[in-house]
């Protein structure tokens, strides 16, 4: 048994200790919502809501169909995403809580397994998007090469802030994580939803700066296909800008080895 004496000054030197304590950091609420989605929970809206009718088309239900072929009949569940994806194209480019329900049916689980499925990727979107949804890429290698200039581009030009969409309707920018395209870094990518699912494409534009992102935007609104990969004409795909400055030539084989033998 201890002392009071000795409790006391347990007591006391624990108190000191906690004190000694740097405080954690203070992250302000504009802040940590600055690279979130545009939605973190649901709310019913007349557009939205788990009670509007909301199938999979004719059109649609045939890939359902071939999509649920490539897992065992009792792991439908495995479909989810490539399900909620073929939803989010027919509805637009954005997932209804009706459609997640929907997929739910389709893969015989609880609708609460496809939200958490919804809610976690930053690829399924809850709230609308334009026909043209304008990806910019804010990862380390795009931020150092101007990603931030080429998003401040283009909400100016379009008129509206980060997940807000366009007037007409056509256009909505938002931020994604890295696309895998760091040596051509900057980049975005163009999700086209003006055909629905059955003419849905997803297109990387690399090499971007302002002003190019700028008349990529107007060639869609003209209704144009921009041209995809790199935009600097001194790059091929993704070799050196300017070309190439080393291996010019056929690369010799080690003195020590007889390739010829091998």
């Amino acid at each position: 048994m201890f002392s009071p004496v000795a409790r006391l000054a347990a007591k006391r030197l624990l108190e000191i200790r906690r004190s000694l304590r740097p405080a954690p950091p203070v992250v302000s609420a504009a802040a940590s919502r600055s690279f979130s989605t545009a939605l973190n929970y649901h709310i019913d809206t007349p557009d939205n809501n788990p009670d509007m009718p909301w199938e999979f088309t004719e059109a649609n239900m045939e890939r359902v169909k071939e999509i649920l072929s490539h897992y065992p009949s009792n792991y439908k569940q495995s479909a989810v995403i490539p399900l909620l994806d073929l939803a989010q194209q027919q509805h637009g480019g954005w997932l209804p809580v009706a459609a997640m329900n929907a997929v739910a049916k389709v893969i015989e689980v609880a609708p609460i397994r496809v939200y958490e499925v919804a809610t976690f990727y930053s690829m399924f979107n809850r709230t609308k998007v334009g026909k043209y949804h304008l990806l910019v890429c804010g990862t380390t290698p795009c931020m150092i090469r101007g990603s931030r200039e080429i998003e401040e581009a283009l909400l100016k030009h379009l008129g509206v802030k980060r997940n807000e969409v366009t007037k007409d309707g056509m256009f909505s920018v938002g931020e994604m994580e890295c696309m895998g395209c760091c040596v051509n870094a900057p980049m975005i990518t163009v999700a086209d939803y003006t055909k629905g699912s059955e003419g849905y494409s997803y297109n990387y534009h690399e090499d971007v700066t302002p002003k190019r992102v700028i008349e990529i935007v107007e060639m869609l609104r003209k209704g144009e296909k921009p041209p995809v990969g790199t935009q600097n004409p001194e790059r091929v795909r993704s070799g050196p800008a300017g070309g190439n400055t080393t291996l010019l030539g056929e690369p010799k084989a080690p003195p020590c080895r007889d390739l010829d033998a091998c």
